[in-house]
């Protein structure tokens, strides 16, 4: 009887290490490090911190320097679900929105019922206030019925503004074009090795820096090959 339990016990303590022993191998094999930050990153969304080197957004009139109507209905599409910028357009889920610009903010026409969250801002759409609304409607407006997400891009809330302005018996002027904005097209137009310009450099063959004038004729009448060697005249080329 003893000897049965010590041979129970023995390959019961044998099953024990070899476990163990198999636990450790696995652990050291399929070894696993605990990541810096914890989660997935999504594409296409802003971690908290990214960007802090970036460089900052500029106003909204420098945008609109630029800015395409034609594009910015194309945009729009993503907002006709909800809304229309037809004259004598009926609202629907959200407010026609024919001669926004310049209207006072959630005051709009034709009895649309907007929420206190937007109807108390105050003030009108300027081009500033409908491209904060346009950039995050919930920061602009906390606890607004708007579920849309927003417009990151600058240029595309720009062209969408143009394109709403323009939906209007009297659009509203565009602001003054930021200094920065106007001297760019001046900018594209000079060449881009201006510091250059009157030199010659870069108009062909060179004189080289030291070389006498001279010499330079003497290499046209010989002829000289790709490496700067005389070519034979009568040697064939292929």
């Amino acid at each position: 009887m003893d000897d049965r339990f010590n041979t129970i016990a023995g390959w019961t303590l044998f099953a024990g290490i070899v476990a163990l022993g198999s636990s450790i191998v696995a652990g050291e094999v399929f070894k696993s490090e605990r990541p810096e930050e914890m989660g997935y990153p999504i594409e296409g969304v802003v971690q908290e911190g990214e960007g802090d080197g970036a460089e900052a957004e500029k106003p909204i009139a420098f945008y609109l320097a630029t800015a395409d109507a034609a594009a910015g209905e194309q945009v729009f599409k993503k907002c006709t679900a909800c809304h229309n910028a037809d004259k004598g357009g009926a609202n629907a889920l959200g407010p026609n929105l024919w001669g926004v610009m310049g209207e006072g903010i959630g005051k709009g026409h034709a009895g649309f019922a907007f929420s206190p969250a937007l109807s108390g801002v105050g003030g009108t759409w300027t081009w500033d206030t409908m491209s904060a609304w346009l950039h995050s409607p919930k920061k602009f407006a906390p606890g607004t019925k708007m579920t849309f997400a927003g417009l990151s891009n600058p240029q595309d809330r720009a062209n969408v503004i143009a394109f709403l302005n323009s939906k209007s018996d009297s659009p509203l002027p565009l602001p003054a074009v930021p200094a920065e904005a106007a001297a760019a097209p001046a900018d594209a137009d000079k060449p881009a090795n201006a510091e250059q310009a009157g030199t010659g450099q870069g108009d062909g063959p060179q004189k080289a820096e030291n070389e006498p004038a001279e010499d330079l004729k003497k290499q046209g009448s010989l002829g000289v090959g790709s490496l700067g060697e005389a070519a034979d005249p009568k040697k064939k080329t292929n």
